[in-house]
C-alpha cells in the first residue's frame, strides 16, 4: 500500500464507528500513542470511556485478528489480567467506513518499576500464568518469530526503500546478510526449543501497573515462538532476568537453553526496526515521528549496530 493508510480515518469517523455498536459517544476524542495501528480514547455518555483500536490495512487477516481476540478472551477467562476486545452481537472484530475496528473497556495504568526485584518477580509469575495458556494450543494464523519475519523481510525492505542512500547499500546488505548468518548459527547451536503462544512484543508500555498489580495490553504482535522472548524486554541486565524467571519459576518451568537466544532475539528486533520503519515511511505519523531515518547519517550508525551485534554473536 503506497498511499496514506489512514488519510480518510477522521474523528467524526471514529465517533460514528463507536455509535454504529449502539454506544452514545460523548464527543471526547484522545489519540494514542500507536503508529502501527490508530487508537483513540472515545468518551461515552454516562459510561466509562472505551479504546477504539483501527487495524492498519493490509497487515493482518480477519483469521490473524479474531485469533488475537480469542487468546485475549482465553486469557482473560482464565483470570490472567488482560485487556481483551468487548464483543458487540458476539462479534469482537468490526467493521465501519472501510476499517476494520475493535473496541476495549479503558484500562489505565503506569509503568512497571523494573528496578523493584519485587514487581519483576510478580511480572514473572504473571508471564508464566500467560505461557501457561498460550501452550494449550497453537496459532494457526498468525506469524513465527523467525528470520524470515525478522530479518529477511525487514531487511527487503530497507533495500527497496529510498530512505537508504544509494552508497550505503552494499555496505548494509553486508551487514545484515552477516548478521543473519551470526543469528542462523546462534539458533543452530541452542537447537529447537518449545515454542507457544506469546505476547510477542511484551516492552514496559504494553503492561500498566495499578494499585491491583499489572495488567496486559495490545496483543497486536501475539505469535509463536520461545517464551524468552516475552521476558527478555522487562529485563536490563542479568539480576534483572533471574528476579523475572524466580517468579515464572513459582508457577511454570523454563528451559535455561532459551537464554543464549536472547542476544540473537536482541539483534533481529533491531534490524527489523528499521525495516519496519522503511516498510511504513508512506504513512505520514513515521516521517513526522522518526525524521532521523531520512539521515544517511543514521544508516552509518545502524550499519555500525548491526556489525557489533554480529561480533556479540561471533
Amino acid at each position: 500500500m503506497n498511499t496514506a493508510p489512514y488519510a480518510r480515518l477522521t474523528p467524526d469517523l471514529v465517533l460514528d464507528a463507536a455509535s454504529a455498536c449502539g454506544l452514545w459517544p460523548d464527543g471526547r476524542l484522545l489519540a494514542l500513542n500507536s503508529y502501527e495501528n490508530r487508537v483513540w480514547q472515545v468518551g461515552i455518555e454516562d459510561a466509562p470511556p472505551v479504546i477504539a483500536k483501527f487495524y492498519r490495512p493490509g497487515r493482518w487477516s480477519d483469521a490473524a485478528i479474531l485469533e488475537e481476540h480469542a487468546f485475549a478472551q482465553e486469557l482473560a477467562g482464565d483470570e490472567v489480567p488482560m485487556v481483551a476486545p468487548l464483543l458487540f452481537d458476539g462479534r469482537s472484530l468490526l467493521h465501519h467506513g472501510g476499517f476494520r475496528y475493535a473496541l476495549a473497556p479503558r484500562h489505565g495504568g503506569r509503568a512497571p518499576a523494573l528496578e523493584s526485584r519485587e514487581q519483576l518477580e510478580w511480572l514473572g509469575r504473571l508471564l508464566a500464568r500467560l505461557h501457561a495458556v498460550g501452550a494449550r494450543r497453537p496459532f494457526a494464523h498468525r506469524g513465527t518469530l523467525d528470520r524470515a519475519a525478522m530479518v529477511a523481510q525487514p531487511m527487503q525492505a530497507v533495500l527497496a526503500s529510498s530512505l537508504l542512500p544509494v552508497h550505503l547499500q552494499g555496505a548494509y546488505r553486508n551487514a545484515a546478510q552477516r548478521l543473519d548468518d551470526a543469528v542462523a548459527a546462534r539458533l543452530a547451536a541452542v537447537g529447537p526449543v518449545r515454542s507457544l503462544r506469546l505476547h510477542g512484543d511484551c516492552h514496559p508500555g504494553n503492561i500498566l501497573w495499578t494499585d491491583a498489580g499489572p495488567h496486559f495490553v495490545d496483543l497486536d504482535d501475539a505469535r509463536t515462538g520461545p517464551a524468552v522472548q516475552d521476558l527478555w524486554m522487562l529485563a536490563s541486565d542479568d539480576a534483572a532476568m533471574h528476579a523475572l524467571l524466580d517468579g515464572y519459576a513459582q508457577l511454570r518451568d523454563f528451559d535455561p537453553a532459551e537464554l543464549a537466544l536472547v542476544p540473537a532475539l536482541r539483534a533481529m528486533r533491531q534490524l527489523h526496526y528499521a525495516g519496519w520503519i522503511a516498510q511504513r515511511w508512506h504513512d505520514p505519523a513515521f516521517p513526522a515521528a522518526f525524521p532521523f531515518a531520512a539521515e544517511a547519517r543514521w544508516w552509518d550508525e545502524h550499519i555500525a549496530d548491526l556489525h557489533e551485534l554480529a561480533d556479540a554473536l561471533e
